[in-house]
């Protein structure tokens, strides 16, 4: 049992050492999420009392939430792998390009929360310029 032990924690941390330099942008991704999850959680909280209803947390929804961060590194982690493992000559970056679009979606996604809590026009604006240029940026690729 012993050799076991050691063998799978060997194996963890060869994997882990192979995946390190990955961990910045998978925790850049994640802590965009957790901003966006934390306001749209506010932003649902303020806009149900605005409206006079009554407002509760939905587990269903923060599973969502749960599911989609795990699939966002397993994401960049095996674009990163590619990156560096696969295609190092070709230098396409994938791990970055996929780690900038998840954050700016959810920069936008933070943006609409931020006018629905503070119903500011700025935020209002800032939001829908956001995805216009994410459209653009899309399109042009």
């Amino acid at each position: 049992m012993e050799i076991l032990c050691k063998l799978f924690s060997g194996i963890v941390a060869a994997l882990a050492a192979v995946l390190c330099p990955a961990a910045t942008l998978v925790g850049v991704a994640s802590l965009f999420i957790l901003i966006d999850f934390i306001t749209g959680v506010t932003a649902s909280c303020i806009v149900a009392r605005r409206e006079g209803r009554k407002w509760w947390f939905e587990s269903r929804k923060a599973w969502r939430t749960v599911f989609k961060t795990g699939f966002v590194a397993i994401s960049i982690v095996m674009m990163w792998l590619i990156d560096h493992h696969l295609l190092e000559f070709m230098h396409l970056n994938l791990a970055n390009i996929f780690t900038g679009f998840v954050c700016g979606v959810e920069l936008w996604s933070f943006l609409e929360n931020a006018a629905a809590i503070s119903r500011s026009p700025l935020f209002d604006w800032l939001s829908r310029w956001v995805k216009r240029r994410i459209g653009e940026e899309v399109a042009d690729e």
